[in-house]
């Protein structure tokens, strides 16, 4: 019975179907049948697992198990400091991600919160309160101002009801409603204005309507579904980390075991040569990894949040940086979300109007020249109609402290920031409100001249709205509607200040500059007015609207923000492709689209009736040329999303609406609005807008990209130095010189230098040039763009180089009874020398020269702490045999540092040398999704 097209029936079939009554409603006993039959009224929760079982699975991860061994091994090596270090780690990180899925799980629990705790029916007869979990298909509901729709229904009778859908179509404005049947079939939800739907919001009028599904069977129910069945995939990091995890263990374990192995052959003490090995396994894996990782998302996060994104989910912060595709919805994220008057026209007449939002503030303009319109008796008549026939309230309040805070935008007055306009009311009312104040005419004023003394309201049949109003003994109809059926109840046309006959010839003037303006993506309303004659009767709208005189047209949009067109053009820098998927109307989304330059005049565009008739496989075709999809449902936008991940993209979607949020789950980076988002999207999102615009995302990506890029850096730093100390190990046994380093030597390098200087590279500057990048690609190994190269051999020269120096002071110091001792320390010191100037290095993607080398306090902080803790342990007394070493002189250190230099600065110098190959060698054209615009984008 759910696969019924019920906006399509009449009244009795509908009735029959049910097997209701319209006077009666249901009787008790069939009530109570279905009850047990199709189940309560509420949606269904998916058993989840429970809250032990997900913290439990939080230590299952490949890395926490290297983690462990780790643990293992240095909790055998007498090393509990470090032992406790990675303990607490791995339950940070496990508590972070148990919390984080925990609050994934809350919203359908937020979902089932829209739901109505009650609802008036009429059964056997009788108007009755019941729970809203025990309404059937049948029940005949009453509806009012305020109440929230118990299920979904039909309505049977209609007052003035008027119902906000805007969390389940995206409707921008509530949706007037009617009784009568609609004739035709496939209509999106935001067109069954017969219908109601369970969860939105009664604004206006009363209603009378009959239930036709409930709980699972509901649209919200089908939403519910969707969100159960949507699995979250792994973030691009998560998949980086774990493939990290694996080549770790597996490379440190293989060369560790050739180390000890070579080390015995060549005669080395078993026991000696075990606790190296060991030694060498731990500075191998590095276990401050996962550590480092979430100090650089939380204080990317830290910055995100001064940039309006607050994050959810920690990981997200790393997947925007790779975002290839953003899908925004229209309203309040690339719109203000204000509706504006933007344009009005009368006696042939256009004038523009400046300004934007609710603030009253700005000009009239008639052909690029202001005009004034308190000498303009045309125009004030036009402005007091729509000042008057108007049931909104325009206030001016304080704005909340964190806004005053706010730093002004260029250009705008401090001023500005202390209080905000508001409305009350419908949003086309407010702006035509605006409108009015901008010419002078404030509401509250003329409201204590004119007095209102009936409205005929506003219907989908009528299309229009009246106010009688008395002022100085005499009375006055104003008239607002729609211009196509305004100007049929008018009989004269205010034209040259002067009232005159309404010829079919001044019809059709009017009905083409109505027609102008629909096609500029305005929405238009019409202005007429009579004066109402003595003792004549006006009951009802069909007298009072006869022999109008037609003054004018207002045009009125949601404009865009102005920040959003240098957003969407940094994004196509970025090679970062903007798809807007909305709910409203396939002309007024393709107008703002190319306004903001999402949409070429190449560009596609896509309604939710063809979506629908298409198969997935069609769509995965035609994902990569549209840029607008128009009248949308929540299956449309989960199956747009898909599409693209499909086509191997990786796709932030952001929403508001509750309709949004099984797409905003499934896409790669969930992006829920701060200020209109419901909080089931905002459950079900990784990323919050504060401020709801579509700048922040950008910002958000940047920022997303340069943590990744840090994330890079620290890992280059770590794996490269761990790589040294392998090579120093692997080439002296491989040669059969003694051991380069103790163990004790090895574990302090691995604690000092792996600690504060790679936690500086994670709150490193990004480079100049990032958004002039193309996203990387979701599959991209780690290792990506020669960062394994840059490992390896600098791993391999440092290790060369700290072998070296050992062998020259080994050599040199021959016969002296400290010899081997002295070239260990001094192979120690060269080692953390050639470590701590090649982090300078990993600071660029080119070379140590590309970068200013103080840049980073931070780093240079750190450094400079590591350098004093080792020249601690080489000069403090107490130090020395501990870490077994001796104070070094100046001839020590001169080879030291020319031996530390040498990985550093050789390979820097090549790449100079070798920068301008490939800067010319390394661009490549992206369209970013518009193939009117394309732009270069550099690879790297």
């Amino acid at each position: 019975m759910e696969d019924q097209a019920w906006h399509q029936l009449g009244e009795e079939q509908l009735l029959k179907v049910l097997g209701s009554d319209r006077d009666g409603g249901l009787t008790r006993e069939k009530a109570e049948e279905r009850l047990q039959t199709e189940g309560p009224n509420e949606l269904a929760e998916k058993r989840g697992e429970s809250p032990l079982k997900l913290l439990l699975n939080q230590f299952k991860d490949f890395m926490v198990l290297v983690l462990l061994g780790a643990t293992v091994i240095s909790g055998l090596l007498g090393e509990m400091l470090d032992a406790l270090t990675i303990v607490a780690i791995i339950l940070i990180n496990g508590l972070l991600g148990f919390y984080q899925e925990y609050r994934a799980e809350r919203s359908l629990r937020a979902l089932k919160e829209l739901s109505a705790p009650s609802a008036k029916v009429l059964r056997h007869g009788e108007s009755l309160q019941i729970p809203a979990r025990e309404l059937v298909a049948g029940d005949i509901v009453f509806l009012e101002s305020g109440d929230r729709v118990p299920a979904d229904l039909r309505f049977l009778q209609c007052n003035e009801l008027s119902v906000d859908e805007s969390a389940l179509t995206g409707e921008s404005v509530p949706v007037v409603k009617t009784a009568g049947r609609l004739e035709a079939q496939d209509l999106p939800l935001g067109d069954r204005r017969n219908c109601g739907y369970l969860g939105t919001m009664v604004t206006r009028g009363t209603g009378k309507g009959i239930v036709t599904v409930t709980g699972m069977k509901t649209e919200m129910g089908k939403i519910a579904d969707l969100i159960q069945k949507t699995e979250e995939a792994d973030t691009p990091l998560q998949h980086r980390l774990e493939q990290l995890g694996k080549i770790l263990i597996v490379v440190a374990l293989a060369l560790t075991v050739v180390v000890v192995l070579a080390g015995i052959l060549h005669g080395q003490p078993i026991y000696e040569m075990f606790l190296a090995g060991v030694s060498l396994a731990v500075a191998a894996i590095p276990e401050g990894l996962p550590a480092i990782v979430t100090i650089a998302l939380a204080l990317g996060v830290q910055r995100m949040i001064k940039r309006r994104a607050i994050v959810r989910k920690l990981p997200s912060v790393e997947t925007l940086g790779c975002a290839s595709v953003i899908c925004s919805d229209k309203t309040g994220t690339l719109t203000q979300n204000k509706m504006t008057v933007t344009q009005l026209w009368l006696a042939g007449r256009s004038i523009e109007v400046t300004g934007e939002g609710y603030e009253p503030v700005g000009v009239l303009k008639e052909g690029g020249k202001g005009i004034d319109a308190r000498g303009d008796a045309a125009l004030r008549r036009l402005m007091q109609i729509a000042a008057l026939c108007n049931n909104s309230e325009l206030t001016q309040q304080e704005k909340a402290d964190d806004e005053k805070k706010r730093k002004p935008a260029k250009g705008e007055p401090a001023a500005a920031n202390a209080s905000e306009w508001t409305i009350k009311g419908d949003p086309t009312e407010a702006a035509l409100l605006v409108a009015a104040a901008k010419t002078g005419l404030v509401k509250s004023t003329l409201q204590s001249l004119y007095t209102r003394e009936k409205e005929y309201p506003f219907d989908a049949e009528r299309k229009r709205m009246s106010v009688l109003v008395s002022h100085q003994g005499g009375k006055l109809i104003c008239t607002k509607g729609a211009p196509d059926v305004l100007v049929g109840q008018c009989a004269y046309v205010l034209w040259d200040n002067q009232v005159v006959p309404f010829t079919a010839t001044l019809r059709q003037k009017v009905l083409s500059a109505n027609e102008s303006m629909a096609k500029a993506s305005l929405r238009v309303l019409g202005m007429a007015y009579r004066d109402v004659k003595a003792h004549e009767a006006c009951e009802r709208g069909e007298q009072a609207e006869n022999g109008l005189i037609f003054v004018g047209l207002a045009g009125m949009m949601d404009p865009p923000r102005k920040e959003v067109k240098e957003a969407i053009y940094k994004c196509r820098q970025a090679g970062i492709k903007t798809v807007m998927i909305t709910g409203d109307h396939g002309t007024t989304a393709e107008a703002i689209a190319k306004t903001l330059g999402i949409m070429g005049r190449e560009g596609r565009a896509v309604t939710g009736t063809e979506l629908t008739a298409m198969s997935d496989e069609e769509l995965d075709k035609i994902a990569e040329e549209v840029q607008v999809y128009a009248r949308v449902s929540p299956e449309h936008k989960l199956r747009i999303v898909q599409a693209l991940q499909r086509r191997g993209h990786v796709v932030a979607m952001t929403g508001d609406g509750v309709n949004d949020a099984p797409a905003v789950k499934a896409a790669d980076i969930g992006i829920a609005m701060g200020i209109t988002g419901t909080d089931v999207t905002k459950e079900a999102s990784s990323l919050v807008l504060s401020d709801d615009n579509f700048s922040s995302i950008v910002a958000a990506v940047e920022e997303g990209r340069g943590i990744y890029e840090n994330i890079r850096k620290f890992i280059r730093y770590l794996l490269a130095s761990n790589v040294g100390e392998i090579m120093t190990m692997f080439l002296a046994m491989m040669a059969g010189f003694p051991l380069p380093l103790v163990p004790i030597q090895i574990l302090w390098v691995n604690l000092v230098t792996d600690g504060l200087p790679a936690m500086a590279l994670g709150v490193d500057q990004a480079e100049s040039d990032l958004m002039q990048h193309k996203p990387r690609s979701a599959k991209e190994n780690i290792f990506a763009r020669r960062l394994g190269w840059k490992i390896v051999s600098r791993g391999i020269l440092i290790g060369i180089c700290t072998l070296g120096a050992f062998v020259i002071a080994l050599k040199a110091g021959a016969g002296h009874p400290q010899q081997l001792v002295h070239a260990q320390t001094v192979a120690f010191a060269t080692l953390v020398m050639a470590q701590l100037i090649h982090v300078f290095d990993c600071r660029s993607s080119r070379s140590i020269f590309h970068r200013r080398l103080l840049e980073n306090k931070f780093l240079v902080f750190a450094v400079l702490s590591s350098l004093l803790l080792m020249l601690a342990v080489l000069y403090v007394e107490p130090l020395q045999p501990v870490f077994k070493t001796v104070p070094l002189d100046l001839r020590d250190w001169a080879l030291i540092l020319v031996a530390a230099g040498i990985p550093t600065f050789a390979m820097g110098i090549g790449s100079v040398l070798g920068s301008s190959r490939r800067r010319n060698g390394g661009r490549k054209i992206s369209y970013g999704g518009n193939s009117a615009s394309a732009k270069l984008v550099r690879t790297r």
